[in-house]
């Protein structure tokens, strides 16, 4: 019987909360390495300001636990969330891993899949959208990059609470994604299967177009992944139990 392949997104991983650091290296040296491939979606990390935050001891450490994993024989994929989008070949290289665009068609079983990170989707927050146009602009993040560590490393704190605080006041389905946008991205991949994070509202979704899954959070110790198979898709919880209330594929 064929592996399956596993997809996770938004673990948020950072010093700040040692039991989700601790159940990813549950989850790295346990079901991870049984997977034929894992796909991180995004938002492996609370933020990442450039590839020279692997000088800290932390993150090189889960870089190296990652690239354990590629060396076992699984082959590790990374697209960049809304969190880690400066994640670059340096990154890559330490943790052993492919670099993904957003968005990215894969059928590891012959039924193609569609994996976003998701925060593309949301187009009704205009003014995040406004915002991200300007920080993935190529020229904008040679400049951010050529800037020191320190101040970049305030001036990211700083970004992340006025987000926080941004998105205190608006309504939750403006951060939630569009259909519309959900559709067309469908549609323009040919794929019945969408599967993306970012919201942070595990679900399985009927739309139009197909099924849409939504991969849960990290923290606290607590999270969860989707497994595919040749028969399916399941969502499963960190202890590898189906997720409540969420039927498989």
């Amino acid at each position: 019987m064929s592996r399956p392949v596993l997809l996770i997104s938004d673990l948020h991983l950072s010093p700040a909360d040692p039991a989700t650091v601790a159940a990813f290296e549950v989850f790295v040296a346990g079901p991870a390495r049984q997977a034929q491939a894992l796909y991180l979606l995004g938002d492996l990390f609370e933020v990442w300001i450039g590839d020279d935050q692997l000088d800290d001891p932390f993150y090189a450490r889960i870089a190296r636990q990652l690239a354990g994993l590629a060396a076992s024989g699984v082959a590790v994929h990374f697209m960049a969330g809304n969190r880690d989008f400066l994640c670059g070949t340096r990154f890559a290289r330490a943790a052993g891993l492919t670099l993904l665009p957003d968005p990215t068609v894969i059928a590891p079983f012959g039924a193609p899949l569609l994996l976003m990170h998701g925060d593309s989707l949301c187009t009704d927050d205009a003014a995040y959208q406004r915002f991200r146009r300007i920080v993935r602009n190529p020229l904008v993040q040679w400049l951010w990059r050529r800037l020191p560590y320190s101040w970049r490393n305030r001036e990211a704190a700083q970004i992340r609470a006025r987000s926080s605080a941004s998105n205190r006041d608006k309504a939750a389905y403006i951060m939630d994604v569009n259909v519309g946008a959900v559709a067309q991205a469908m549609r323009q991949a040919g794929a019945r299967v969408l599967i993306h994070g970012h919201t942070h509202r595990p679900a399985r979704h009927a739309e139009a177009e197909g099924t849409r899954w939504v991969l849960p959070d990290w923290h606290a110790g607590h999270g969860g992944y989707l497994q595919v198979t040749a028969a399916g898709q399941t969502l499963c919880t960190l202890a590898h139990h189906p997720w409540p209330g969420i039927a498989a594929a």
